[in-house]
This record gives C-alpha cells, sequence and structure tokens, in this order.
C-alpha cells in the first residue's frame, strides 16, 4: 500500500500489541522483489485463481482497498466540478486502477507526493478530461488530508463475515497514519476485543469482526514491505510464518512483495483484473470470493 505516513489507511498498532517503536523503513530486500521487470509488465491475467495452500493457519487484511475507501463525500464534489459524477462502483474501480499506475512504477513512491500521484490516477479513471487531471489532483491533495479513507467498499461486510465465519485467526496489516483503529471501529468494520474473558460471559457488544490484532505500521514502526511487520502481527496470532498463512492486498509493490519476503501466500485483491504483474500468486475479486475458494479448498 502506500508509504507510511501518508493519507492511505491502515489500521492502528493496537495498545494490546506493543512494540518498540522505531522508524519506519522499507526492506530493501522486499523492494527488491517488486523488480524493474514487474513495474515494466502490460495486462492483467484472469483473477480467482487457486489458492495455493491446501489448509489456511491464519488470514492477513490490508485496510485500503480490501475494507476501506477515499470517502466519498470528499471526492465527488470536487469531481462533479470537473465535470464528471461517478458512482461508488466507479470509484472503487478508481482506486484499484490507481494502484496499479503505482504498481508500474520504476520506483517505489514516497509519502511527500504519494496521495497526490494516486489521486492523479483516480480522477483519469473517474473520467476527468486529462488537461484537468493535474490540476484537480493537485487541488484534492490539498484538500483532502487524513481520516479521509471511511467508506466500507461495496460488499466488504458480507465477504468479511463469510471469511471470519472460517474460524481462522485473522489480522489486519497496513501502512497508515496511526488512525484506522479507531476508524475501522467506529465504522463497524471490525476491531480487536478487550483482553481477557468477559466475566458475565457475554459477546463483544461492538459492531463489527473481532480481529486478533490491527497493526499500523506508523503505530509500530516499520512498513510493508518489510518482513517485519507480518512477523509482528503474525506474533500477535501465535500463529507462524509459512505458506499457510494469507495475505489478502491490494498493491504489488506493498503487499504481494511484502508477503512473499515474509514467506506467506500473497492473495492480490484485484476485481478488475487490472495486476500489471499477474503470474506467480493468486487474485481474489472480493473477500465472499476469498471465503468462497478456502471453503472448497479445505474440505
Amino acid at each position: 500500500m502506500s508509504p507510511a505516513g501518508s493519507a492511505r489507511p491502515g489500521s492502528a498498532g493496537s495498545a494490546r500489541c506493543r512494540h518498540r517503536l522505531r522508524p519506519a523503513r522499507l526492506c530493501r530486500t522486499a523492494a527488491a522483489a517488486y523488480s524493474a521487470d514487474v513495474a515494466s509488465r502490460g495486462s492483467a491475467g484472469p483473477v480467482a485463481d487457486a489458492i495455493g495452500a491446501p489448509q489456511i493457519s491464519a488470514i492477513l487484511l490490508d485496510a485500503g482497498g480490501v475494507l476501506v475507501f477515499p470517502e466519498p463525500a470528499n471526492v465527488v464534489p470536487l469531481l462533479r466540478k470537473a465535470g464528471v459524477d461517478p458512482d461508488l462502483s466507479m470509484l472503487e474501480r478508481a482506486h484499484y486502477r490507481a494502484m496499479a499506475s503505482q504498481d508500474t512504477e520504476s520506483r517505489p513512491p514516497v509519502a511527500v507526493s504519494w496521495w497526490r500521484n494516486y489521486l492523479l490516477s483516480y480522477v483519469a479513471a473517474c473520467g476527468v478530461a486529462q488537461e484537468r487531471c493535474e490540476p484537480l489532483a493537485t487541488e484534492m491533495a490539498h484538500q483532502i488530508r487524513g481520516h479521509g479513507w471511511t467508506h466500507v467498499g461495496l460488499g466488504v461486510m458480507d465477504g468479511l463475515r463469510a471469511v471470519a465465519a472460517l474460524g481462522l485467526p485473522m489480522g489486519v496489516v497496513s501502512n497508515s497514519d496511526g488512525s484506522v483503529e479507531g476508524d475501522l471501529r467506529r465504522l463497524g468494520v471490525c476491531h480487536v476485543p478487550d483482553p481477557g474473558p468477559d466475566p458475565a460471559g457475554e459477546p463483544d457488544p461492538r459492531p463489527g469482526i473481532p480481529m486478533g490484532v490491527i497493526l499500523d505500521s506508523a503505530v509500530v514502526g516499520v512498513a510493508k514491505p518489510d518482513p517485519e511487520i507480518f512477523r509482528l502481527a503474525l506474533d500477535a496470532l501465535g500463529v507462524p510464518a509459512g505458506s499457510a498463512v494469507l495475505h489478502v492486498g491490494d498493491s504489488l509493490r506493498y503487499d504481494v512483495a511484502g508477503a512473499l519476503a515474509a514467506g506467506l501466500q500473497p492473495v492480490h485483491m484485484d476485481p478488475y483484473g487490472f495486476c500489471p504483474a499477474p503470474e506467480g500468486h493468486p487474485h481474489v475479486r472480493s473477500l465472499a470470493e476469498l471465503a468462497g475458494s478456502l471453503e472448497t479448498n479445505q474440505r
């Protein structure tokens, strides 16, 4: 996903999972795995490839592009001023087009420019005229800062409930600015339950799916594609790293490369087949499709 410190969401590193903080860094080894060859490839291949591991031990999820997207109320008024009026489906599609554009760049994005560059591809994918894309992206980047990833994706909650029904340990691992654990909880998407048993023996009354861990790169001080952030999440879940652990994310550069560097099985969330290098890792269109694939594989 995005570089640490950008407006891109993740999930806040829970206070229940404390680690020594250090400056966020990108793992050179993992970044090298995303080579110039990958960055130069063209069209995406078919989605919904078979999940590799027959028995899955845990599932890690990215936040942006898997659970949440840019808030429409922030972007639609400016898009309308530019002469387009996209619906929610088009906005989500624009997100995946923008991420694919990021993945084809030969050099990793930097925090200071990531958001504007993302918006440049995003507004183009929404149908804004070419000559208006750059000024509009610059305007949006200045106006929309922080707390902007609060649209729960279409079908996300049904899909997330289906994945949770598999009964596997689950967590969220994302590059962010330290704000999104609260956002995910407030939106009713997911949360980390309070530690220890409920003395009354009652289920957690909070809405959303319970997670074993929610990690935010800005809180734990390390960002994807560094494999360390995955190790921290798996330590909290009590699950060893390996190909039986899935990490689902929307970025080749951060999610696929990072999961591979950590020894996990990446699953690319790629609903529209935009992946610029589809070989070598499975793709899914939705969390519901992921749940269905796992149900089939684990029977």
